[in-house]
């Protein structure tokens, strides 16, 4: 699933500590829990499956386990993701062709035109991700202006009316904002997806909008 390092390594402890168990276990049967134990090592272990947010654990085969790590088939929450990040990026994309004619620090201009850059060929990839895996490029679920940090229409009304300093402070508060919303659906989608090229573009998402988050607070 799209956490699938982070649970790679959970999985990992899980077998291991159900093998020591199994191993300690078997260590105290007498001779005729020997033999029985030589059948259910030729029958194969069963293996502790950890289920996503909210669901239970499941017991599977090693077969099952192997299978279900290489499946990197997207799933609903992996393409709503794109779809609806998306329209986030246009969102932020919008506001930072908005600073070069109305900023007045040149620090926020260079800011703006870094993120202009940046969330441009993003839209790119996650459109030609969402083609590639014959999934619709938008989401009838969700309306974008109800997207984590997405800034209303009344304050992107403000922000276009805005020039100069106020125009500064306003664009790096709804930006901080907008950001964090991005950094929420990343979370989201590392707990409840499934594809390993979308777990990348979330995990390079975080990292991005969390480290200009800190450089737009030292700004205000």
């Amino acid at each position: 699933m799209a956490n699938r390092r982070r649970r790679g390594r959970n999985w990992t402890f899980t077998l291991a500590a159900g093998v020591l168990a199994a191993t300690l276990t078997l260590g105290g049967c007498d001779s005729d829990g020997d033999s029985d134990s030589k059948s259910a090592a030729q029958d194969g272990a069963s293996v502790i499956a950890p289920g996503k947010p909210g669901e239970k654990a499941e017991e599977i085969s090693p077969e099952e386990a192997k299978k279900r790590g290489e499946d990197d088939t997207p799933n609903s929450a992996d393409f709503e993701y794109a779809q609806m990040m998306i329209e986030h990026h246009r969102q932020a994309i919008t506001m930072s062709e908005l600073a070069p004619d109305r900023a007045k620090s040149d620090k926020v201009k260079r800011l703006a035109e870094r993120i202009h850059a940046a969330q441009g060929p993003e839209i790119s990839a996650m459109e030609a991700w969402i083609e590639r895996n014959g999934g619709p490029r938008e989401s009838a679920e969700h309306d974008a202006h109800h997207m984590p940090g997405m800034a209303t229409e009344a304050q992107l009304k403000t922000l276009r009316a805005s020039k100069g300093p106020g125009f500064d402070e306003l664009f790096l508060k709804l930006m901080i904002t907008h950001h964090g919303g991005a950094i929420t659906m990343a979370q989201d989608v590392l707990s409840g997806g499934n594809n390993v090229q979308i777990e990348e573009m979330a995990n390079d998402v975080g990292a991005q909008q969390t480290s200009e988050i800190e450089r737009m607070r030292e700004l205000l």
